[in-house]
Order: structure tokens, then C-alpha cells, then sequence
């Protein structure tokens, strides 16, 4: 028999016991990575993001399995979008927050939401996990349950139990077991992949140069640098820097050999900084900023420095971000996302499920035209990830 307990801080779970159920790929959802937003206030009261983690326990009080769940007052920094339900409920003079979410604040990454480790048994406590996060959600009363950027394996598995899955759309980077950047290239089209080296060319040709730096070796004049940069991008797009200057200083302390800072210098100061974080087998491309306009200096920062690493350290993928059509120019084909979604109300229940279903074919669509595009002499027809769809009700 298995025993659900939430928590309303992460420091109320062992370190050692989180990280062992969430292990290495996925940085994102380490518990240093969730600790650090807590302590430094880029969750909680103040954003909308209240911590409610999931833990299954065994007979011997042993944690099986968890899952990151927060009680959200908002939508913002989700990347899978539902402000017209919101909408929707306020119209009909009903309330649709707070809502329940599975998922890693502000990351819009695909990967492990059912946190299990290496377990034999893993459908058996993901299904007593899924069902303890729905009687949660009765319990709390809120309008629905929403578990983000789930592996296509969870959302079948959220299928079975009820929830509703929904298709999405990323441009995400495959390693072909490239030996450098020039055998990646080889496989663009002569127009392609002129353009990329033109590109490279050009933040060359301006006099700046790019460095990769591990989080354990970045100083503190460089954080302080980047998170002015990363605030200037939100502010210069209306958007809400939610993450605090003492949430990178802690991450780079703690598990700085997966954060990975890439710093454009010109005439010997920082100029513009990208920010990622390193899992065992992937990359994941987060923010950026830069003081001045360089001409393709985006391209090169947030993208071919991190197809590089990637390269270098052998790593299998690389994910840069939500959405952005023009990355598929840079090598970064149409990937298929999921998300799983419990409406509390049958009123809202059915007409959003028929939505989710239409959406489905739309998106469907919208990947086989972006492959068209693909900058690759010869396409894989089967490199648009998540091939196989979860069986729609």
C-alpha cells in the first residue's frame, strides 16, 4: 500500500531522497534547482507559484515516488496555454483559479514528471501517484489538474487515469553522433548552410568573442552582469523577471556542473550572456540577454555555442526553448510536446477535451509544414520526435 503526503516546501523533502527519484537528466527538477527558487522568492505568494510537492511513500515510509506540484494563483510561466479556459470560466461567472500544476516553474523542457528513479515498478507508483494527485485536487477544490511538459510514457499513462492530453510543438536539436561543427553543417543544403558560417562570420567579423563558462566557475561580477541582461529582456518585452539574482549565485554553488553560462565579450567586457542548464544527455537552452544590437550574436550565443557543447560533450540532444520558427534554419526540427489536463467541472470538461481534439490534428498539421523547411539535404522522415501519439478517447 502506498500513502501520498504533499509538501509546502521542497527543504521538507531529503535532498537524497528527491534527487534519487528525480535523477541526472533533467537539472530543472533537481531539488537544489527547486530550492533555490523558494529561498530566493522567484515562487511563492508573490509570482502565484505555492509549493504543494507530491511524495508516494511505501509501508516503511520510504519515498517511491514524487512529482514537483504547485497550487497556481495564475498561468504565467507554464509555455502550455490556457487563458482562454480562464477566460472562458470568468465569462460564465465561474472561478478557475487556484488550479493544481505538475511541473518545473518557468521550464517549458520535456521530460520526467513521475519521479521514480530506476524503479522495476514504475506504472504501478505512477498510477497510485496519479490517483493521489487527483483526490488532492477534489480535496482542494480546484478547478482541474494540469501536468506539463510530461514524456509521451506519463501521458499515456495520465490518459488511462482520466486526464486529457494535449499536442504541442518545440524545435529541438538531435545529435547525429557529429564528430564537430563542420560534420553538423555537412549535412545542410549549400544555401543553409552558407548562411549559418555567414552568421558565425559576422560575430566574428564584430570583434566579439564567445566563452563557456560552468556555473562553478562563474564570478559573482559575471552573475550580476547576466542577471541585468536577463532582467533588460524581460523589461524590453513586457514580460516579469521572476528569477532572482541569488537564485543563479545559489544554483551555480550547488550544482553549478549543470549550469552552463555562455558569455559574448567585446573589447574585453560582457556584452550578452546566455544562460542554460546540463542534464546527462541534454542541454536545455534558457534565457539571454545583450546590452547593445550584434548582428546574429543571438543565433551564435543561444544556439551554435550550445550545438558546440553539445557536440563536444557528446550529448544527445539539445532543447533552446519554446517555440521559435526560425530555428529550424539553425537545425532544430518540429518536436512534439505533451501536457495532461483534469477539468473538475463536466460543463467545461467536454467542450475542452473537444478542443484538445481538434488542437491535436492542427498541431499535427503544423509539424508536417515545418518539416518542409528542414535546412537537412535528406529529412529524416521520422525526426519530428514523439513519432507515436498517445489513443485520443
Amino acid at each position: 500500500m502506498y500513502r501520498l503526503t504533499t509538501h509546502p516546501s521542497i527543504d521538507e523533502i531529503p535532498a537524497a531522497d528527491w534527487n534519487a527519484l528525480a535523477g541526472d537528466d533533467l537539472p530543472h527538477l533537481r531539488h537544489e534547482f527547486l530550492a533555490a527558487m523558494e529561498h530566493h522568492g522567484s515562487v511563492g505568494e508573490r509570482f502565484g507559484w505555492l509549493p504543494r510537492h507530491l511524495v508516494l511513500r511505501d509501508e516503511q515510509d520510504h519515498p517511491v515516488a514524487a512529482a514537483p506540484c504547485w497550487l497556481k494563483y495564475n498561468s504565467y510561466g507554464e509555455f502550455v496555454f490556457d487563458w482562454a479556459w480562464a477566460d472562458a470560466y470568468q465569462r460564465a461567472g465561474q472561478r478557475y483559479y487556484p488550479k493544481l500544476v505538475v511541473a518545473s516553474p518557468y521550464t517549458p523542457a520535456t521530460g520526467l514528471r513521475i519521479l521514480t528513479g530506476e524503479a522495476a515498478d514504475r506504472p504501478a507508483r505512477a498510477a497510485a501517484l496519479i490517483q493521489g494527485s487527483l483526490q488532492l485536487a477534489e480535496r482542494l477544490g480546484v478547478s482541474g489538474l494540469h501536468w506539463l511538459f510530461t514524456s509521451e510514457t506519463e501521458t499515456g499513462w495520465l490518459k488511462a487515469q482520466g486526464l486529457m492530453p494535449r499536442l504541442g510543438c518545440q524545435f529541438h536539436w538531435q545529435n547525429r553522433g557529429y564528430g564537430s561543427f563542420d560534420d553538423f553543417l555537412g549535412e545542410f543544403s549549400a544555401e543553409k548552410r552558407k548562411k549559418v558560417k555567414r552568421e558565425r562570420r559576422r560575430v566574428t567579423d564584430a570583434g566579439i568573442r564567445l566563452r563557456r563558462v560552468p556555473g562553478h566557475n562563474v564570478t559573482e561580477a559575471e552573475w550580476r552582469i547576466f542577471h541585468r541582461l536577463y532582467e533588460d529582456t524581460f523589461d524590453k518585452r513586457g514580460g516579469l523577471p521572476t528569477l532572482s539574482l541569488g537564485f543563479f549565485q545559489e544554483i551555480g554553488r550547488t550544482m553549478g556542473e549543470q549550469v552552463l553560462l555562455v558569455l559574448g565579450e567585446h573589447a574585453g567586457r560582457i556584452v550578452a550572456a546566455a544562460f542554460c542548464l546540463v542534464g546527462a544527455d541534454s542541454l536545455y537552452g534558457r534565457h539571454w540577454g545583450c546590452f547593445q544590437d550584434y548582428h546574429s550574436l543571438h543565433f551564435e550565443a543561444c544556439y551554435y555555442q550550445g550545438l558546440e557543447h553539445c557536440i563536444e560533450q557528446g550529448l544527445a540532444r539539445f532543447e533552446p526553448g519554446a517555440q521559435g520558427e526560425h530555428k529550424v534554419a539553425r537545425g532544430f526540427l518540429p518536436t512534439r510536446t505533451w501536457s495532461a489536463h483534469w477539468i473538475a467541472d463536466e460543463r467545461f470538461r467536454q467542450p475542452i477535451g473537444a478542443f484538445l481534439s481538434h488542437e491535436i490534428d492542427a498541431v499535427e498539421d503544423y509539424i508536417t509544414e515545418m518539416m518542409t523547411h528542414s535546412p537537412y539535404r535528406a529529412a529524416d522522415p521520422n525526426a519530428a520526435a514523439g513519432a507515436t501519439a498517445p489513443t485520443r478517447a
